[in-house]
């Protein structure tokens, strides 16, 4: 089966005017974020983590279309920090976007920085994490956006509103873990626990106590605001015996449609309306890892949380676990749910996909390995592992790219990011040579005009068996118009685009040896395309 992933990314200028007209008492948010460490205790042992404010995770920061929050961040931990506001296309604004060394600075240890977040035209759920290192496995938070003054919600207004955080955790310092992968150029430690909203949940030990929990009142509809904060896996979600009724994703609305889990990416956030129409009774809300890759190790437990309705009666002991959570390996599962997405394409929410493509890209995306001298590293065959696009691993400066280019500073990057792979092979074949693996490491950029809309195909290869990999775009948001397996055609796929109402988001999960491609209408003046993989 062939199936088609066309991502078309645009930034809406002339909505951005009617957003400013519908908003005219926009509000301008204060916060402070105090980076510094904590003890927090999970699975029976303690450690010092890195938090805002002392709380993980950490606080939700509530807003409105059209409003701004500046936040004030001071770092009073012991390494360097930034905040990435993910989802916000911050128009004009590129300053405190927060990816390191790209946009911004770090903040170093002992210094603040303020950040000035410009929200447009989000709306829904979107979050915040730091993007240094693995610093966002515990620096991380909701940021929910409700609608501007004078509107609502596109659906009854649901009787609460509640942010879940899916997370990790190991029982080892994060920051050593990172350091010893990249030492050794093997893989990351496995977690030793997913998390909802901070806590393991009682399938795990000592983890009772602290299990979250959600009381609902029976006959009322509430609103759970997804995120996935996990470091690289897509998770499976469900609640027992409670269909999940999808609304929303990365902050802009979808024709709603009703499921019994939900698939979402790292990086990617969902709305999802849940009726209380059950009978009284406790049931588990629960989540795994997804993982296709056969022979990769991977944290296979469950986190769960317990949905608890008001009354008195006898509870169920264990509460009711969901029957419908996927198997870890339902790639079906996981790419089905992901394709029904459709935007709401209304009056009041139109679609607007750009059509005149006067650029086109083609990008791929691989799991690669470095010489290692003496192969000694912990990687396939004695090397490193890498990751590349169109062959070229990014080498991170030590000048961030927005500052260079701005101030003209030479030697920081290289403008030559190559519009097409420098080789051209069956990306997705079951046999490839192994001097396909070595990519180069440079510090490019591709440069776009401004005005120019630019078709991306993200290309995904086999090498060393390919991975689901989530591709985030930074500034902007994007059209998916379909989905594929196996090598992008640009003589068939493009016949089987939607074009009508496909979804706005701004992180996909590429399928494993997949593609996706994206348009993107460049009518803001950025520093550039930023792509996290």
């Amino acid at each position: 089966m062939r199936l088609q992933v066309k991502v078309y990314i645009q930034q809406i200028i002339g909505f951005l005017f009617v957003v400013g007209l519908l908003h005219v008492h926009a509000f301008v948010h204060h916060h402070r974020f105090v980076i510094k460490e904590a003890p927090y205790s999970n699975l029976c042992s303690s450690k010092n983590i890195l938090t805002v404010n002392g709380q993980f995770p950490g606080p939700v920061l509530y807003a409105n279309t059209g409003d701004t929050l500046v936040v004030n961040v001071q770092n009073d931990g012991s390494q360097n920090i930034t905040i990435h506001w993910h989802g916000v296309k911050q128009p004009r604004y590129p300053w405190s976007d927060g990816p390191e060394y790209i946009t911004q600075c770090p903040i170093r240890p002992g210094t603040n920085f303020s950040q000035k977040i410009k929200l447009s035209d989000e709306e829904g759920t979107l979050w915040w994490h730091a993007h240094s290192d693995w610093s966002r496995d515990t620096v991380n938070g909701a940021l929910v956006i409700r609608p501007a003054n004078k509107t609502k919600y596109p659906f009854p207004k649901p009787a609460a509103e509640v942010p879940i955080i899916l997370g990790e955790w190991w029982k080892s310092d994060v920051q050593a873990i990172v350091n010893e992968f990249l030492a050794g150029g093997g893989d990351a430690n496995k977690s030793d626990a997913f998390l909802i909203n901070g806590q393991p949940g009682d399938l795990y030990p000592c983890s009772k106590n602290g299990t979250f929990k959600l009381t609902v009142e029976k006959g009322k509809t509430y609103m759970l605001r997804m995120v996935n904060a996990v470091m690289n896996n897509l998770m499976f979600f469900s609640v027992a015996n409670h269909q999940l009724t999808v609304v929303g994703t990365d902050a802009a609305y979808v024709k709603p449609f009703k499921t019994n889990y939900i698939t979402i990416s790292p990086g990617q956030t969902i709305d999802v309306l849940l009726e209380a129409n059950q009978n009284p009774n406790h049931y588990y809300m629960a989540a795994k890892a997804y993982n296709s890759v056969p022979g990769v190790e991977f944290d296979n437990t469950t986190t769960t949380a317990i949905l608890q309705y008001q009354g008195n009666y006898t509870a169920s002991s264990p509460p009711i676990f969901p029957n419908n959570l996927p198997n870890y390996n339902d790639t079906n599962a996981s790419f089905n749910f992901t394709r029904t997405f459709k935007s709401l394409a209304d009056q009041k929410h139109p679609v607007d996909v750009p059509l005149n493509v006067t650029t086109n890209l083609l990008f791929t995306f691989s799991v690669n390995t470095l010489p290692c001298e003496n192969e000694s590293c912990n990687g396939p065959n004695g090397d490193r592992f890498s990751a590349s696009m169109n062959n070229i691993s990014f080498v991170l400066p030590r000048v961030d790219i927005l500052g260079a280019y701005y101030k003209n500073i030479k030697g920081v990057y290289g403008d030559e990011f190559p519009s097409f792979p420098p080789f051209n092979f069956n990306f997705t074949g079951a046999s490839l040579s192994v001097e396909l693996q070595r990519p180069d490491r440079r510090t490019e950029v591709h440069v776009l005009e401004y005005g120019s809309n630019v078709e991306i195909v993200l290309q995904g290869t086999s090498l060393l068996g390919g991975i689901d990999h989530p591709i985030h775009l930074h500034g902007y948001s994007f059209y998916v118009v379909g989905s594929g397996f196996g090598n992008f055609d640009k003589d068939k796929d493009p016949l089987k685009y939607n074009l009508v109402d496909p979804p706005l988001v701004n992180t996909i999960a590429i399928v494993r040896n997949g593609w996706a491609a994206s348009d993107l209408k460049l009518i803001i003046q950025v520093c550039g395309l930023c792509i996290a993989i």
